[in-house]
């Protein structure tokens, strides 16, 4: 099968959020919450290692994650709140293997939205479009085993811990090794 082939829709509801494939004109929003919420990134994400992104920097990104998404390499996604332009979770279906289907569910919160339930609700509303949409017979999420916020969010939406991946990456700001937690799914939630 080839996946640039699959159709399926670019965005989907859950009951407080739309969630939908980033599109040329969100970077300046992706810009504005990368940069309130930059010092909760950064012991977290790779990316928020360096200097803050530009807005141009954050556009081009956009660009580039959409083309992605078109040719079914990494589905990139956005959660606004229903009816406005306010981006709350930034999060994916990453890591693809259509042969199997799996997918690998990142996220991270917008700093003044975090602690309301709208990441558990990204997930839970991501899981099900994996399974019924994309037809996923696995679905994982993995995290630093010290992100206790990010594991806390995979139990809440559901998932299960397969396993503890000992010293399995670098931490990408100390380099020292780090264990990554696996969770898996395999059916909605």
């Amino acid at each position: 099968m080839n996946p640039i082939l699959l159709d399926f829709p670019d965005h989907f509801e859950t009951e407080r959020l739309l969630i939908r494939a980033p599109r040329p004109g969100d970077g300046a929003e992706i810009n504005a919450a990368v940069r309130e919420s930059w010092a909760e990134l950064r012991p977290w994400m790779p990316f928020a290692a360096g200097d803050f992104p530009t807005p141009e920097e954050s556009e081009a990104r956009v660009r580039r994650v959409h083309a992605a998404f078109l040719q079914r390499e990494d589905l990139h996604l956005l959660a606004f709140l229903k009816g406005t332009d306010t981006l709350v979770v930034a999060t994916g279906l990453h890591r693809i293997n259509w042969n199997v289907p799996r997918f690998e569910i990142g996220y991270w919160a917008r700093t003044p939205y975090a602690g309301q339930g709208y990441v558990t609700e990204t997930v839970r509303g991501l899981t099900d479009f994996a399974f019924t949409v994309l037809g996923a017979k696995r679905v994982e999420i993995r995290c630093d085993a010290e992100n206790e916020r990010s594991a806390a969010v995979a139990q809440r939406a559901g998932y299960r811990l397969e396993a503890t991946l000992r010293r399995e990456d670098r931490h990408h700001l100390t380099k020292e090794l780090r264990d990554t937690l696996v969770f898996v799914c395999f059916e909605p939630v």
